[in-house]
C-alpha cells in the first residue's frame, strides 16, 4: 500500500497535469500542499511543463529551506510560503493567471461576485491585491496573504490569482470554478446588466456544496481521468 507521502505526491502530479491540459498553468502558474503531520510543504518547480516527476515537487520547510527535489522554486514562491503562515487552516495553494477572472481586475465597472451555483463557493467575497507586480519578495507574500484574509480566494490586480483549499482536491476545484464562474459573469456583463446572486442566498447555497463536498468529488473525478500521465 503506497504511503501517505506517496499518495499526496500522486495527487499533486494527477492535479497539475490536470490544470496544465486544461489552460491554468501554460507555464505560468504553481501549486503547493502541505505535507500533513509536518512543517513542510511540497511546491512546484520552476520552469515546469505539463510533464512532471516527483523530483519536480520541491520540499520547503516553514523557515524558507529546501529540504528535497531538484531544481529551482518558482520566483513567486512566497505566495505559497506567506500564506501557509498566516493561514494554519489552508492545505493547498494555487497561483494562476485565468483570462476571465483577471479581466474583472482590470474593470471600472464589475466587482467579480457568485452568478452560478459553483461561483457561491466565494461567497465570502473575492478581495482584489493591488500590486500587480510579481509576488517574489516577503513582503509581497505577506501583503497578499493579508489581502486574502479569511477567504478562500483573491484575485491579484492585472496579474491573476490565487486560490487555496483545506486540501488539494479542495484547491483545484476552487481554481476550476473561479475561472468559470468568471466566465459566465464575463458573458453576462456582455449581455446586459448581470445579476448576481443575492449574498445570502450565495452565503446559503455555498454552506450547502461545502458541506456536501459534492462539488470537489466531481472536479477530482475529472483530474483522476485527465491528470494521469
Amino acid at each position: 500500500m503506497p504511503s501517505a507521502e506517496a499518495t499526496l505526491m500522486d495527487k499533486c502530479m494527477k492535479a497539475w497535469r490536470f490544470l496544465y491540459r486544461r489552460g491554468f498553468i501554460e507555464g505560468f502558474g504553481h501549486l503547493s500542499v502541505r505535507v500533513p503531520g509536518t512543517d513542510t510543504y511540497l511546491l512546484t518547480r520552476h520552469s515546469l511543463g505539463r510533464d512532471i516527476v516527483p523530483d519536480d515537487m520541491l520540499v520547503y520547510d516553514m523557515n524558507g529551506s529546501k529540504l528535497g527535489g531538484k531544481g529551482e522554486r518558482p520566483g513567486e514562491a512566497p505566495i505559497h510560503h506567506e500564506i501557509y503562515r498566516a493561514r494554519p487552516d489552508v492545505h493547498s495553494v494555487i497561483h494562476y493567471h485565468g483570462m476571465h477572472a483577471t479581466a474583472f481586475t482590470t474593470s471600472a465597472q464589475h466587482t467579480l461576485r457568485p452568478i452560478h451555483l459553483m461561483g457561491t463557493l466565494f461567497a465570502d467575497g473575492l478581495p482584489i491585491y493591488p500590486d500587480p507586480r510579481l509576488v517574489s519578495t516577503t513582503e509581497r507574500g505577506v501583503a497578499l496573504a493579508q489581502a486574502l484574509g479569511h477567504r478562500r480566494a483573491a484575485l491579484l490586480y492585472a496579474h491573476g490569482g490565487v486560490v487555496t483549499g483545506e486540501d488539494i482536491e479542495a484547491c483545484v476545484a476552487g481554481a476550476f470554478f473561479l475561472e468559470e464562474n468568471a466566465h459566465r459573469a464575463y458573458l453576462s456583463c456582455t449581455l446586459g446588466k448581470p445579476q448576481w446572486i443575492d449574498p445570502q442566498l450565495a452565503q446559503d447555497a455555498a454552506a450547502e456544496l461545502i458541506r456536501s463536498r459534492g462539488p470537489m468529488r466531481r472536479v477530482w473525478a475529472m483530474v483522476e481521468v485527465e491528470g494521469t500521465a
